[in-house]
């Protein structure tokens, strides 16, 4: 009897990391509410509203039912929207297993709490923070559904735990390192959907390349900043999770955060843009919570900044480069507080 995994929910990157798990020729169980979803998973191997043409293998199985889902699985692999993060690990919470791994692949942040989405499911399984695993990285699910060659990262605080998800993941086609910064690595994840934000918007004025080569590397340093004050390795920015998924996410028309980003470039009003995406655009909600972040961390983030004021207070996005463009002058080494460094080089 082969090996069993569960998959909680059936968005497009839940559906690409199941069907990741079913080419290891696992058991997969892959968690929807949608009962039109489960039916067209089941009988049609496809989920065209995620991923549009694309044939699932036959070993994935949809449900409805989550005590279904994971009964039997040796591993949970959660990718909800950071907005129902909780809500799902509370449902899980009667069927989780002391021995059963808990990967997340969510790059968000809770905003009413500002908590990571490992601290928010530890806190409602009742485990330590260490059994859980972080996956991220430069990962299209469109391309990964299409075994293109893939390279992610998972992290944990646990050694053991990130071992275990490596060997769970790790096939032919996607390949698996692992880190113990969980902290840095989920930070990173979240925080990058911002700076494609501001990519997207920079192609949608028509800046070129060299505005956007720019707005990426400040937005790594900027990352980079408010990610060692509360407690990254800085060398994980310059890694998978860091700077590998900036790339992608912020110089691909597969990412949500982009085209969001390039729509309100062209003038389009935000609800006018939420509407047209029908998906979850994180970037937007981590806007929200990097902006609360720095205040509360005393760190500056102009990007970020300026996106708040353009997604929350109505700034054209114009206005909101010619900001950045006049701030004072700075050294480009300003990546951390001199108290940070001295902490990381003791």
């Amino acid at each position: 009897m082969s090996e069993k995994a569960a998959v909680l929910v059936a968005g497009s990157w839940g559906t690409a990391l199941a069907s990741v798990l079913a080419d290891k020729n696992m058991e997969v169980s892959l968690w929807t509410r949608n009962e039109a979803q489960k039916e067209e998973i089941n009988v049609l191997h496809r989920n065209e509203r995620f991923l549009p043409g694309v044939a699932l293998p036959g070993n994935l199985k949809a449900t409805t039912d989550l005590e279904t889902a994971v009964n039997g699985a040796k591993a949970v692999v959660m990718v909800a929207p950071s907005s129902a993060v909780r809500e799902v690990a509370r449902s899980l919470k009667p069927y989780w297993r002391e021995d059963m791994l808990i990967v997340h692949a969510t790059k968000g942040f809770e905003i009413e709490s500002l908590k990571r989405m490992s601290t928010v499911i530890s806190e409602e399984l009742g485990c330590e923070e260490g059994r859980i695993v972080v996956l991220s990285g430069p990962s299209h699910a469109e391309e990964v559904v299409k075994r293109s060659p893939t390279t992610v990262v998972v992290a944990s605080l646990v050694e053991e735990q990130a071992d275990l998800a490596q060997d769970l993941f790790m096939n032919s086609y996607f390949r698996v390192y692992t880190n113990r910064d969980m902290v840095g690595v989920e930070l990173a994840g979240a925080l990058k959907n911002i700076i494609a934000l501001g990519a997207g918007m920079s192609d949608g004025l028509g800046f070129g390349d060299n505005a956007k080569a720019a707005l990426l590397t400040r937005g790594l340093a900027e990352i980079t900043r408010i990610g060692v004050e509360m407690g990254a390795n800085p060398l994980t920015f310059a890694g998978l999770a860091g700077i590998g998924d900036l790339v992608v996410t912020a110089t691909s028309r597969h990412s949500r955060n982009w085209r969001a980003g390039y729509m309100l470039g062209q003038g389009k009003p935000l609800p006018e843009v939420l509407s047209s995406m029908g998906m979850v655009v994180e970037g937007i909600r981590t806007t929200k919570a990097a902006h609360a972040i720095s205040q509360k961390y005393q760190v500056q983030m102009p990007i970020a900044a300026q996106l708040h004021h353009v997604l929350f207070e109505g700034l054209d996005p114009r206005t909101a480069v010619e900001a950045l463009m006049g701030r004072d002058r700075k050294t480009e080494m300003e990546v951390m507080s001199l108290e940070t460094w001295e902490q990381w080089h003791s």
